[in-house]
């Protein structure tokens, strides 16, 4: 995909995230599309609305994703973009769903797991090693992050 290509797919993702903001979630949005680049499902962050831990955007979108895409749960030739660097569950899913390629837009140096503090989605070990594309609009979607947390500081 191209450039133009990959940055229309987070601008998908930002869109998403912004929903997490009247639920109280850190606003991360992503999205899957298909192999000719047909939108899956979209979805943002809800473990507060869901009381669910594992309610990331990634995790939501790949799950619906799933549901549409029409081989059970093998995503093959889907992307998923999502606005902020996956976590160590988020890049466990999409490598078990075997999603074919991963773009991001913010780097997360605390969490992240596609090639900040872990690299989970290009460990050799594993059979699938999706192709990674990241730093996509990560300004527009670090601003996302840093208007939420300017207005949720603890104390």
């Amino acid at each position: 995909m191209s450039r133009q290509g990959d940055e229309d797919l987070v601008r998908a993702a930002i869109e998403a995230a912004r929903a997490a903001f009247a639920s109280g979630d850190v606003p991360v949005g992503a999205v899957v599309v298909d192999a000719e680049g047909r939108r899956l499902a979209s979805a943002c962050n809800a473990r507060e609305a869901l009381g669910d831990p594992t309610a990331h955007a990634e995790v939501l979108a790949l799950r619906a994703a799933a549901g549409r895409h029409g081989d059970g749960w093998r995503l093959d030739g889907c992307t998923l973009a999502v606005t902020v660097e996956p976590c160590t569950m988020c890049a466990g899913a999409l490598v078990l769903a075997r999603v074919a390629r991963v773009v991001f837009g913010a780097w997360e140096p605390r969490t992240g797991a596609v090639g900040s503090l872990w690299d989970v989605v290009r460990d050799r070990r594993l059979n699938h090693r999706p192709e990674v594309v990241g730093g996509v609009l990560a300004e527009e979607c670090a601003a996302l992050l840093d208007e939420f947390f300017e207005n949720h500081r603890d104390g």
